[in-house]
């Protein structure tokens, strides 16, 4: 779309007359039918996390985080105390609604309401939560938050350019890559390259309702796995061709 021109004929971005900052993330808890988000809880929570960790047979599960892997039970949950008083990054737990055991932690951090941006990162998924539909349904209820009941504009994943894993899983759930800050981190005692990844508001619906219809009954096959791919179902649901259309 050609941007529009001031009056000194210059190209200048979209006019937002009515924009007003938004509501910085709170501690509230978030429903699905797979999975439930709580603010994290050390007290309620940090048992079932550090034991569904250390069903994980190694700890590289950890490399591409700036913290862990812990080495004792109290070693993380003194870690999950001071992570539970942080405002920004704001953490929640994710809770399988089959067992009600803690699974896995995600947090919004770089809240910036005044632009209307956040982030998603520490994503801590443990081997109990990992490429299951727990795990989709958790970065989802997460999205819908920020945008829908929030009105963030801007909903951004960064990683390790190095870590494969975390850039698949991006671009799965529906992030435009952006591009490489060239050693933009030092953690661990070694230098990031970061990618960055986005979901804008234009996007968002599209992309919501390519999880409903992942998440969805139908889309459930005898083996339990989804029928189509999340990107199989934007692709339909863009194009008209998905169920019920």
């Amino acid at each position: 779309m050609t941007p529009p021109l001031n009056s000194y004929d210059q190209p200048v971005g979209e006019t937002l007359p009515d924009w007003t900052p938004r509501p910085t993330p709170a501690r509230v808890g978030l429903d699905g039918t797979y999975c439930r988000l709580e603010p994290l809880d050390p007290a309620r929570h940090a048992d079932d996390l550090y034991a569904a960790y250390r069903s994980a047979p190694d700890g590289r599960g950890w490399t591409y985080l700036s913290v862990g892997p812990f080495g004792s039970a109290e070693d993380y949950r003194t870690w999950a105390e001071a992570a539970a008083l942080s405002t920004d990054p704001l953490h929640y737990t994710v809770l399988d609604n089959a067992t009600g055991r803690a699974v896995g932690t995600l947090s919004l951090m770089r809240h910036d309401p005044g632009n209307g941006v956040v982030e998603v990162g520490h994503v801590a998924f443990s081997p109990l939560l990992q490429r299951t539909p727990v795990s989709t349904e958790a970065q989802y209820l997460l999205m819908a938050y920020a945008f829908d009941k929030l009105g963030y504009r801007r909903y951004e994943w960064k990683c390790d350019a190095l870590n494969a894993p975390s850039r698949t899983a991006a671009e799965r759930l529906g992030f435009t890559f952006e591009g490489v800050f060239r050693q933009a981190v030092v953690y661990k005692q070694r230098t990031r390259d970061t990618a960055w990844y986005s979901i804008v508001d234009g996007e968002w619906p599209l992309i919501r309702e390519g999880f409903r219809a992942w998440l969805a009954q139908g889309n459930i096959a005898e083996d339990g796995r989804q029928k189509r791919s999340l990107a199989e179902l934007r692709d339909a649901l863009e194009h008209g061709t998905a169920p019920g259309r």
